[in-house]
């Protein structure tokens, strides 16, 4: 079976294009494939890993988010696709701009890394 981003024969890699996105006070629950497992991602995690440019900084990618100013219990308020390519989440905590595209949701799988660790 091959997963997005696969190459399919003779051709060029395919998307990684989600089934369906289901947002939860949690978090999300992403679905590559219809009939697979969604895959859950902590909202909290998810807000942490940001990557706008007030979140991270632009050349090297380091966290100028403190993770302290983040609510533990902060939550998807509201989904918008952005092309074909990603998705822009509105946080309880007010922010909303950073672009989370589906390749990178899905190399992330269920947690995005912590990129101080």
């Amino acid at each position: 079976m091959q997963e997005p981003g696969d190459r399919p024969r003779g051709g060029t890699p395919r998307p990684a294009i989600p089934h369906a996105i289901t947002r939860t006070d949690t978090g999300l629950e992403v679905e590559w494939s219809p009939g697979e497992p969604a895959v859950v991602m902590p909202a909290r995690a998810l807000r942490l890993a940001c990557p706008c440019a007030s979140c991270r900084e632009e050349m090297t990618g380091r966290r100028l988010l403190d993770p302290a100013s983040v609510p533990q219990d902060v939550a998807p308020q509201a989904l918008e696709l952005v092309g074909g390519y990603g998705l822009r989440i509105r946080w309880s905590d007010g922010h909303g701009t950073g672009i989370y595209t589906f390749e990178t949701l899905r190399r992330w799988g269920g947690t995005p890394p912590d990129p101080d660790a």
